[in-house]
């Protein structure tokens, strides 16, 4: 991490917060961000103690997508994967994440929202696709076919029109919804959930999740057979029920 990052990385009981720090852009994202967006979430698939991250931005916004200045001033082209930070494809973790949706998710920002694994927003929240305004293309809102109906996904897309974080609650994208000054306190509540649960079922579980978008329901059966073949081989798996037969909280080992 660079000294003045425009991304911050703090651990909190198990919770790695991941915050967006170009509050006067909105967070838009400008080449240094991109990169650090990357490298703390690097940072916290490394860290043995994180295990959920909550991504957030600073300020009033979530991230208003990428700096159109920047652009205009070095003539940005056609962005090859890599230079995004989309993850899932352009980088990896093995980990729940967490989009803590502040305010607006435009753009680049609506990637960040959509890439992670779970979703929560504010009240005054909204979502846009609002490429198509500025002559530029979201060939990363390509999984969206499964996590939104076809006809919303088109009418974002052609329209560039935001979308309220209600209507994005209706509609599934967004787990959890609440007032603004509240949304912290229930994404962490949402993320500490997660963290009391045996690491290799939620492992396993988020792994299941992503495989079964990939094929069909004969196919998926015996996936899940093997995203969860390590979980009931495991300590934990016995842990379990010796915990809830003793009636206290289980101990979990990870293995």
């Amino acid at each position: 991490m660079t000294e003045n990052p425009t991304v911050s990385y703090e651990l909190n009981d198990g919770v790695a917060i991941l915050t967006l720090r170009r509050p006067e852009q909105l967070n838009a994202m400008n080449g240094a961000m991109r990169q650090e967006i990357v490298d703390a979430f690097k940072r916290f698939d490394a860290d043995p103690q994180a295990h959920v991250a909550i991504l957030t931005g600073e300020g009033r916004a979530f991230c208003a997508g990428a700096d159109l200045k920047e652009m205009a001033n070095t003539s940005f082209g056609t962005p090859p994967p890599s230079s995004i930070p989309h993850l899932g494809r352009s980088f990896h973790v093995s980990k729940v994440t967490i989009a803590q949706v502040n305010g607006i998710a435009y753009a680049g920002g609506f990637l960040l929202a959509q890439m992670c694994d779970l979703c929560t927003a504010s009240e005054d929240a909204a979502f846009g696709l609002t490429e198509v305004r500025w002559g530029r293309g979201a060939p990363w809102a390509t999984p969206l076919i499964w996590m939104l109906p076809q006809r919303i996904m088109m009418e974002l897309l052609v329209t560039g029109e935001p979308m309220p974080a209600r209507r994005a609650y209706e509609l599934g994208f967004v787990n959890r919804i609440a007032p603004a000054d509240q949304l912290a306190q229930e994404t962490m509540k949402l993320a500490r959930t997660i963290v009391a649960n045996a690491p290799l079922g939620v492992k396993a579980g988020r792994e299941l999740t992503y495989m079964a978008t990939e094929m069909g329901r004969s196919a998926a059966l015996p996936v899940g057979d093997y995203c969860f073949e390590q979980a009931y081989k495991s300590e934990d798996a016995l842990e379990g029920p010796r915990a809830f037969r003793e009636r206290r909280k289980p101990k979990w080992q990870g293995r």
